[in-house]
């Protein structure tokens, strides 16, 4: 990729998601035309009369306004925190979930649906099981001491990961076959059905709070793909960088993964992609991997609620387009991924 195509590599990459965001709010059980969009999004911001049946107002504001929002942040923010991982461990085939994020907030949820707690309670204990999963992981690691330290993290996440899927699989045991197991299997399977305004408010700004570190050591970041010995030679102290990059990233798919549910392959298909359109510098990386991931999600989102008459989980069509995308990827790339 020369750098001067790398503009209209990510213009490209911004009108495609402007176009599945349209597709997102018109298409459905109750369709809505684009000019009935246009109106209705027009008088939110202006403030004034649109004329248009209120129901088509409570279609695109209240219904699909929500999950659209979600769709694109939840999206974004697992390609962003793909991309910092693959980036941070050298390793082409991480995802966000390699230091156990996703089977700690897995289980807290699991854990508030087992206790019959409320929604708000639910995805609360996900967020906090699954930042403390990777703080047990990067304790453990910290722990051990004579091996490459991130050969350690991988294996003490993988090692915290089935023990928490030992966890999440022994309450699926317990639970109540008939009310509590069939949510748990739900949630498990990832959905943005119960997407509320509520919850693109609250995950906002924890997204953001894990973005803006990333964005400013974008420099660093691209430091930490080269050897530690070279990284300090360079003046990069790797172990707080590699620690900042760990919790920006958690920040992130935590939130996430607490309104969603488990979700997979977004962080480890779409970095690849973005790397694909505007090479490995983090710098252009992190914007096209933000905005490839969003669309990505929007468009699997879609075709979630759309293409049957019952919705399919996103965990479940994310692992059907996801594993033909990176084999197709795999036997297609001639150059190495960084």
């Amino acid at each position: 990729m020369t750098p001067a195509r790398v503009p209209l590599a990510v213009a490209a990459a911004g009108a495609a998601l402007a176009g599945l965001v349209i597709v997102a709010f018109s298409v459905g059980r109750f369709p809505v035309s684009a000019g009935d969009l246009v109106g209705i999004l027009w008088a939110k911001l202006a403030g004034s009369a649109h004329g248009i049946d209120p129901t088509v107002e409570a279609v695109v504001l209240k219904i699909r306004g929500p999950r659209v929002a979600a769709a694109l942040l939840i999206g974004a923010a697992l390609a962003a925190a793909g991309a910092a991982y693959q980036n941070m461990f050298r390793n082409p085939l991480v995802s966000p979930d390699i230091l156990g994020v996703s089977a700690g907030a897995a289980v807290g949820a699991v854990l508030g649906i087992f206790l019959s707690l409320n929604v708000i309670a639910i995805q609360s204990l996900a967020f906090a099981f699954g930042l403390g999963a990777v703080g047990l992981v990067y304790v453990t690691a910290r722990a051990v001491r004579g091996h490459d330290p991130l050969l350690v993290l991988v294996l003490a996440g993988v090692v915290v990961g089935s023990l928490l899927g030992a966890c999440v699989a022994l309450m699926k045991y317990l639970a109540d076959p008939y009310n509590q197991l069939p949510a748990i299997t739900f949630w498990l399977l990832g959905s943005l059905a119960s997407a509320s305004p509520e919850d693109v408010w609250s995950t906002l700004p924890l997204m953001l709070l894990g973005l803006v570190p990333m964005w400013l050591l974008r420099w660093r970041i691209n430091l930490l793909s080269l050897e530690d010995e070279e990284a300090r030679a360079l003046g990069v102290e790797t172990g707080r960088i590699r620690l900042v990059v760990i919790m920006a990233a958690t920040l992130m798919t935590s939130a996430a993964v607490a309104i969603s549910g488990v979700i997979g392959w977004i962080g480890l298909v779409i970095p690849h992609f973005a790397r694909l359109l505007v090479g490995p510098d983090f710098s252009r990386l992190l914007p096209t991997s933000i905005l490839l991931g969003g669309a990505f999600l929007l468009a699997v989102d879609t075709l979630a609620r759309t293409v049957a008459r019952i919705e399919i989980p996103l965990g479940v069509l994310t692992a059907f387009i996801g594993t033909p995308l990176f084999l197709w990827q795999l036997a297609t790339t001639r150059r190495g991924w960084q």
